[in-house]
């Protein structure tokens, strides 16, 4: 078997528990990157993206802002502030959330680090609406 264990957590609860993981695909700060078992141990930071969830019986997509990835003993361990799965949104849901994210953008104090973080999230966000 060339499975491994995948657990998401968020400040809520624990978001997601899977014990049959063929692949992850996560939005990895240095890009996109695919985690497959026996990966080196590896631990970074997420931007805005998309994880991309596979197994035998189902592929996943979900939203995610932020968080920290580790990846060690064939297990992969994700922590985020902020994720939803994009079977359960809706285009007022994403609406609501670029024009949050755009007012945010449009203080004076905010940082270059920040702004493009946020940035990337409207754009993320925006290539769900339309897909």
């Amino acid at each position: 078997m060339d499975q491994f264990n995948l657990e998401i957590i968020s400040p809520e609860r624990s978001f997601l528990t899977k014990k049959d993981t063929d692949e992850v695909v996560i939005p990895g700060i240095e890009g996109y990157m695919g985690i497959l078992k026996d990966h080196i141990p590896l631990i970074s930071f997420l931007k805005p993206g998309i994880i991309d969830v596979k197994s035998k019986n189902e592929n996943i997509n979900f939203y995610v802002d932020d968080g920290i990835v580790e990846f060690k003993d064939n297990t992969l361990s994700i922590l985020t502030s902020n994720i939803f799965d994009l079977r359960d949104v809706n285009k007022s849901k994403l609406d609501k959330i670029i024009k949050d994210t755009e007012e945010v953008l449009k203080k004076e104090n905010i940082k270059d680090q920040e702004r493009y973080i946020l940035n990337q999230k409207i754009e993320v966000l925006n290539s769900i609406k339309f897909n």
